[in-house]
């Protein structure tokens, strides 16, 4: 698929042009993009990890969640000019926050540090954001999507979970709980994100979806861990993601009874009656 940016002045173009890359014979030109990459003593993943990245990306924002282990030293070995940022609350969300907002570039990849992901699927979701996506979400469960790291059971709760998020907000999701996803930089205005758990990755697929933005599902595989053992408690974390649903769903409500109540919206009334 031929991709084109997005309409520009001349003197944008003059003044972005040395920062967009070649990719490949379906992507012609990339902008900026920054793959964050939250961390916790994964040294022996990175090796994996940094393997698959392409070497067009504009900037590799490694978020070290105080690791023992060498992480960052791995990290600077295998991609000298990679940006080392020191987490200083705890959690996925407090991670990646932090991550974005170290990040310069227009694009925002988040990869997760286990190995788990392949990360020359990146250019798949660059590419449907320059071609009109806001949001590009990957997806175990698209078709040419899969996984080799999820049990009956977390399979079914993320069902279960997808389809309560798809009834109460409109969406058309196919996976809620993926870690692998990209979007515009500019979608984090919008979003606002305030979560600091794993749960962060469904809040953010809520919020797009409530601020009207345009998502676009990319299949992905996920793979099994290379190392180590994942801090995933299957039950304890499908909990803290259906609160973050019925706080989210509770939030709609409660904005939509403040704008029936808007001082506003009465005098419109008062207008047409």
């Amino acid at each position: 698929m031929s991709s084109v940016l997005r309409p520009a002045s001349t003197g944008d173009a003059h003044r972005t042009a040395g920062a967009y890359k070649p990719v490949s014979s379906h992507l012609a030109i990339a902008p900026p993009v920054s793959v964050v990459i939250p961390a916790m003593n994964e040294a022996e993943n990175l090796p994996y990890v940094f393997k698959t990245l392409p070497g067009w990306i504009h900037e590799v924002v490694l978020v070290d969640g105080n690791s023992t282990d060498g992480t960052v030293e791995v990290a600077r070995e295998l991609w000298p000019e990679v940006k080392v940022v020191e987490q200083r609350g705890r959690g996925k969300g407090d991670a990646l926050i932090t991550g974005f907002e170290a990040c310069t570039g227009d694009i925002i990849v988040m990869v997760d540090a286990d190995g788990s992901a392949d990360g020359h699927e990146i250019v798949s979701y660059v590419s449907a954001l320059v071609s009109g996506a806001d949001f590009a979400k990957g997806s175990r469960f698209a078709n040419g999507g899969g996984t080799d790291d999820m049990t009956f059971i977390r399979k079914l709760g993320n069902w279960a979970l997808c389809t309560i998020v798809n009834r109460k907000f409109g969406a058309r999701y196919t996976d809620l709980c993926y870690g692998y996803n990209a979007f515009w930089r500019h979608c984090l205005d919008k979003i606002d994100l305030d979560c600091t758990g794993f749960e962060v990755e469904t809040l953010m697929n809520i919020r797009v979806v409530k601020a009207g933005l345009k998502v676009q599902e990319i299949p992905s595989h996920e793979y099994l861990r290379i190392h180590g053992t994942s801090n995933l408690r299957a039950v304890r974390d499908g909990f803290r993601v259906l609160n973050v649903i019925l706080r989210e769903r509770s939030n709609r409500r409660d904005l939509r009874r403040r704008a029936e109540r808007s001082p506003m919206l009465d005098s419109v009334r008062g207008e047409l009656s």
